[in-house]
């Protein structure tokens, strides 16, 4: 009998560091689900485990939630008949707290004292176990396992009047990164973290404003990207307009370095920046720091492009795609032997072998995790015929594990964090191996270098430098996905 496993697409994505969701949010816009179904397929990169959209119209919310892509989610007309309304909230996901459960998926919703609330969260929470203990103790209810419904909660048990208000208060006790869109009956909420870890983005279509993770969900509807959400800062939108408040103690801005390196899409701009353009300064930083003779520069598809083009335009050699990526490769695979399973590194990847005979090759990545991925590919290219096969990799070495909503293995089964320089590269058989400075990679973002007194950006996984407190992870053992360990949903 033939076994058939719900495993990724390839042993490729074991071995990326994964975004945790992307969020989208919509006022004013008549067939507002139809606007956000596409908002979210923009912004499908950033969770591909499930995705859910809320909508009022006037009198009612609706919402639908599943497991799996948005376009199989709501890529049917009776799905998206039966959420009306002219506002609306979505979400995607993959999940790092909370396992993988239908009632995980988001946006949440409750009825509170003052009416209904749906909200989506991009981020996590550091301190999300103590206070739902803390919670719970108080008489409160779980219906998940994710960090998301600990903030509904902070809400419900505020003693505050108004919704702002009570968001105020519950945001006030949570420790960590999050970009927030919520919706009542009558506004659209946008919230960042003080330190704006996550990004969120504000826009315009016609008489409507749009609240999305990235500008690229504009992109895809027609609407115009006015601006980034401010680091602490709260925007509420309906029929009034658009107001803004920003409540919180003042921080230093401790944005995602990630999400320039591999997390965004290309054609976004995020905190002023296109990500594409970033991505080739990170590859000529790269070659300035590192270069070596060669007779052609090879990206790993598809993340590490744009780094591999402005490496080579500094080197001034060749850009060849001497690996092909399939586009075209379903969620599951059937694995009747060991030796199948072992071929699935080519389901996604597949050298070329006319462009990789006899050269001497620079691959150029944006990252490595466990290092399983870069060694597969290795391989791969070294049997097409090549005879020197350089690394280099356009994020500094990855040491430490991220807590703000990035999925990351363990320390322990980071490479960076348990071999140095030559150890990794004789692990992955590579003729040499090196990473962009982490100097260089701020040079690239646009800053003259990291200060390690006052860094911009969050580095964390990089430098083991957390910008918040973790007091989940200090304050002793705690589960990675909050009970529920059998879940038939």
């Amino acid at each position: 009998m033939t076994e058939t496993t719900n495993l990724s697409t390839s042993p490729f994505d074991d071995d990326r560091l994964h975004e945790e969701c992307g969020i989208f949010g919509i006022f004013g816009q008549a067939d507002a689900v139809a606007h956000t179904a596409l908002g979210l397929h923009a912004l499908q990169h950033r969770g591909q485990e499930s995705a859910g959209i809320v909508t009022f119209d006037g009198e009612l919310f609706h919402h639908h939630r599943a497991m799996g892509l948005v376009g199989d989610i709501f890529g049917s007309k009776d799905v998206v008949e039966r959420l009306p309304g002219s506002m609306a909230i979505g979400h995607n996901r993959y999940s790092t707290t909370g396992s993988t459960v239908l009632r995980n998926v988001q946006p949440l919703f409750a009825e509170f004292e003052f009416g209904g609330l749906a909200i989506g969260h991009n981020g996590n929470l550091t301190n999300a176990y103590a206070l739902r203990k803390a919670l719970v103790r108080r008489g409160c209810i779980f219906q998940s396992t994710t960090d998301t419904e600990v903030i509904v909660h902070l809400i419900a048990t505020s003693e505050f009047a108004t919704v702002v208000d009570r968001l105020i208060d519950a945001l006030k006790q949570i420790e960590g990164a999050y970009s927030l869109v919520a919706l009542t009956h009558d506004t659209l909420i946008g919230v960042r973290d003080p330190i704006g870890v996550r990004p969120l983005a504000l826009g315009r279509l016609g008489d409507a404003y749009v609240l999305a993770s990235e500008s690229c969900a504009f992109d895809i509807i027609g609407a115009r990207f006015i601006r980034d959400v401010e680091p602490g800062e709260i925007i509420m939108i309906s029929r009034d307009g658009v107001r803004s408040i920003k409540p919180f103690t003042k921080a230093s801005n401790r944005f995602c370095i990630f999400e320039f390196i591999y997390f965004a899409r290309p054609d976004s701009i995020v905190e002023g920046r296109n990500i594409y353009a970033v991505r080739k300064k990170i590859g000529a930083e790269l070659a300035r720091e590192s270069h070596v003779d060669a007779d052609m520069v090879v990206p790993v598809p598809d993340s590490g492009v744009p780094a591999a083009l402005g490496y080579a335009e500094q080197a001034k050699i060749p850009f060849e795609l001497g690996i092909v990526r399939n586009h075209y490769v379903g969620r599951t695979f059937i694995e009747p032997s060991d030796h199948i399973r072992h071929l699935g590194v080519r389901l996604k990847h597949n050298p070329n072998p006319r462009q990789l005979q006899g050269k001497r090759v620079i691959l150029v990545d944006d990252s490595i995790v466990r290092g399983t991925t870069s060694l597969k590919i290795v391989e791969m290219v070294r049997g097409a015929g090549a005879t020197e096969v350089h690394m280099r990799v356009s994020s500094p070495p990855i040491a430490h594990s991220c807590f703000y909503g990035i999925d990351t293995p363990e320390r322990e089964q980071l490479m960076a964090a348990q071999h140095d320089l030559k150890a990794m590269a004789d692990r992955l058989k590579v003729d040499s191996l090196a990473f962009i400075s982490m100097d260089g990679l701020y040079r690239a973002v646009g800053e003259p270098k990291r200060d390690a007194r006052a860094p911009r950006y969050c580095d964390a996984c990089f430098t083991g430098d957390y910008p918040t407190p973790l007091t989940d992870r200090n304050g002793g053992p705690f589960p990675a996905q909050l009970s529920l360990l059998v879940d038939r949903e």
